[in-house]
């Protein structure tokens, strides 16, 4: 069996496959399966991936479902992953050629590690520029997502878990709602076990557009009760500080649109609720979110 899951959700992203196969069949350490999960293209992504399986140059499972937005082809692909570790990688991005070998290297140093998640290490704009420019924090080797924003990390990241972690953490299914910021369900993990810090480019990215990133605004309208589990749990998690008040002013904001039956199971505490509301009033005065 495998030691690393490489999970792609694909959504009519026929044109972005082939440099993506191209990069994992040009791996220098081929312990890895690809899983792509499809959900529910249009165009020739069964074709394409049927095609490169026959090439048999790597390990790859196909899966298709009905469209159902990312989150739920994360969840279908952890409950089919049948190896150690698992790490996204989006069907617009690719591999750098040591990236399997910098994860399985750090990984069988870390793994007997119960109390460590995964690995956390950069994505960038090409395989020798960090994405941004966001360095992690100097003298940083174990974190959650969640302490290094508080640290004043902005950058992407590329993450890998414990499968066996990831199957008890599955992303919400929100009836009329595709979409669930990820880090939710990180920082859930986070507040149980912590990320290794690996700080190479595994994951060279390119932000297309109509990708999440540019579309920001609207997941926010389209998904508000993703987004209120989102804040309601940062705010709950993060020290009292300037950044724990905009949670909760943004929590409070989702919670006019967001699902009541959600919002009776994750309430803002009241001390939350007092601290977030001037930032809330003004969310809504300026019409954001």
């Amino acid at each position: 069996m495998q030691t690393l899951t490489i999970f792609t959700p694909t959504y009519n992203r026929e044109d972005k496959l082939l440099r993506l196969y191209l990069s994992l069949a040009e791996q220098t350490n081929k312990d890895f399966e690809w899983l792509v999960v499809d959900d529910g293209s249009t165009d020739k992504t069964r074709e394409i991936i049927e095609g490169f399986k026959r090439e048999k140059k790597i390990g790859i499972r196909y899966l298709y479902q009905e469209n159902g937005g990312k989150m739920r082809a994360h969840n279908t692909a952890v409950r089919n992953c049948e190896t150690e570790i698992f790490v996204c990688l989006d069907s617009d991005d690719y591999f750098t050629k040591s990236a399997v070998n910098d994860i399985l290297d750090l990984w069988k140093n870390i793994r007997e590690d119960e109390s460590c998640a995964g690995i956390v290490a950069h994505k960038g704009s090409s395989e020798t520029e960090i994405l941004y420019n966001e360095e992690f924090p100097e003298g940083t080797e174990k974190t959650s997502l969640l302490d290094l924003r508080l640290k004043g990390f902005n950058g992407e990241t590329t993450l890998v878990f414990r499968s066996e972690i990831l199957k008890k953490y599955e992303f919400p299914e929100i009836e009329r709602e595709k979409y669930v910021p990820e880090d939710y369900v990180y920082d859930l993990i986070g507040r149980e076990y912590y990320l290794q810090i690996l700080p190479k480019i595994l994951t060279v990215c390119e932000l297309v557009e109509k990708g999440y990133t540019d579309r920001v605004e609207e997941l926010r309208w389209n998904n508000p009760t993703a987004w209120y589990l989102y804040y309601v749990n940062r705010a709950k998690l993060a020290p009292w500080s300037s950044l724990r008040l905009k949670y909760a002013a943004h929590a409070l904001r989702f919670s006019l649109l967001a699902d009541d039956d959600y919002k009776a199971e994750n309430r803002l505490p009241s001390e939350l609720v007092l601290a977030g509301l001037p930032g809330a009033l003004l969310l809504s005065l300026r019409r954001k979110l």
